[in-house]
């Protein structure tokens, strides 16, 4: 049997095909099913996130297997082979092995290093466990994939460092105050960026959090999700001296924070530091602000330096990380190419115990006064005898060696082993 993988992803494929093609609730069950039980899969595991849906398989026919999968996605999702086909990889042997490896590792993430693709291979893995639809290979496969992408988590930075807006925000502000625990917060407008680095602040343990929006109505549902206080945009002010942070992204098309304003927050605030990120595009905060002493204002060019310093880092680690990877598929490879000895290797143990059965009855039959502590000990050097005899060809059979088809025949002809057992 081959490794065979086959799917599309953000990279061959626009986000209306992944949608199309995607498995989710119910037609993940029932799909993992029916592709279990085409013809030509033995085995197989469905991944399907917003950016991929990859089938992981053991076919028996590389060729047979694409044509039947493809028929099925097809005919599952009620899609044409023309709107999918050219977005397909299909991968096999090493290279699939490899891809595997790769996507659990976050090597071929859209964000290098982003920590939930592992998350999602462990449930994909575990789903198909709990339908049966994996056997010894793809167990195998999946389990190696994991402590591969575990150890290019521990042996190499890919991981580390911000790589996105929001992570980089919390990530200067852990910079400025050491620990974000009990420090305060204010949200100003109500920006998907803005609104993801209230929320990574929050998780970083910023309490005290006020959201201020022009649509008053709309703050008090935000900072309901944040468990804090709405405040009407003219009031502000009034409540900024209370902020150690401040993230604003409201929209407006001039400053609404000004440096004389600043100045007396932090003269009320007795010059305690503040951090204040602004995402706003035009800005929105005055940047003659950054001059006061103990403020410390980044915009969107500011975190987005921050960010590709960053990444350029984790490409660096991505390098180490392939080395890793090589090593645990060349690993895989040799542990694949051992499964061929394995029926030669059973067979051999089945007729050495054949033997010795048959060899210890005929001893009992011409020694019969034997009682029964006798013929345990002459059971026990009957099998310490077998065991020592077939050991050097179970080692060989074993062993990573290019004679290892050669090994197999001459063992089934010196212990005359029929054939078809494997």
């Amino acid at each position: 049997m081959k490794i065979f993988a086959l799917g599309v992803n953000h990279k061959t494929a626009s986000v209306d095909i992944r949608e199309r093609l995607a498995f989710s609730g119910n037609k993940l069950e029932e799909g993992i099913k029916r592709l279990h039980s085409l013809p030509e899969v033995r085995e197989v595991a469905v991944l399907s996130t917003c950016n991929r849906v990859e089938l992981y398989a053991c076919v028996d026919s590389v060729p047979a297997a694409s044509e039947q999968i493809k028929d099925f996605l097809s005919g599952f999702h009620e899609v044409a082979r023309r709107d999918f086909e050219k977005a397909l990889f299909a991968l096999d042997g090493p290279d699939a092995v490899r891809h595997v490896f790769r996507v659990a590792s976050s090597l071929d993430s859209m964000v290098l290093g982003e920590p939930q693709i592992l998350g999602q291979i462990k449930a994909a893995f575990d789903f198909s466990l709990s339908k049966k639809t994996t056997g010894v290979l793809l167990n195998k496969l999946m389990k190696k994939a994991i402590s591969t992408a575990k150890r290019v988590r521990t042996e190499t930075r890919i991981a580390e460092n911000a790589v996105s807006i929001s992570f980089a925000a919390v990530e200067l502000a852990k910079k400025i105050f050491t620990n974000l625990s009990g420090k305060s917060f204010m949200l100003m407008g109500a920006g998907e960026m803005a609104e993801l680095a209230a929320r990574h602040l929050v998780n970083n343990g910023v309490t005290g959090v006020m959201v201020v929006n022009r649509t008053y109505d709309r703050g008090c549902e935000l900072a309901a999700e944040f468990n804090g206080k709405a405040v009407r945009f003219e009031n502000f002010l009034e409540e900024l001296t209370h902020a150690d942070i401040i993230i604003c992204s409201t929209g407006a098309p001039t400053y609404v924070l000004h440096r004389d304003q600043m100045q007396k927050v932090m003269k009320e605030r007795k010059q305690k530091p503040v951090f204040i990120i602004d995402i706003s595009v035009p800005r929105n905060i005055d940047p003659e602000i950054n001059r006061i002493d103990n403020v410390y204002l980044y915009d969107v060019d500011n975190l987005q330096d921050v960010v590709d310093t960053n990444l350029q880092g984790r490409k660096a680690e991505a390098e180490k990380a392939e080395g890793i990877i090589g090593e645990e598929v060349d690993k895989f490879g040799r542990w694949m190419s051992t499964l061929d000895s394995v029926p030669t290797i059973v067979a051999l143990r089945q007729r050495a115990e054949e033997i010795r059965i048959e060899e210890l009855e005929k001893f009992r039959n011409k020694f019969p006064g034997l009682d029964e502590a006798q013929m345990k000990a002459v059971d026990y050097l009957a099998a310490a005898i077998i065991n020592k005899l077939i050991h050097a060809p179970t080692v060989a059979l074993k062993d990573d060696a290019e004679d290892r088809d050669e090994l197999i025949a001459l063992t089934k002809r010196l212990y005359g082993i029929n054939g078809d057992d494997d």
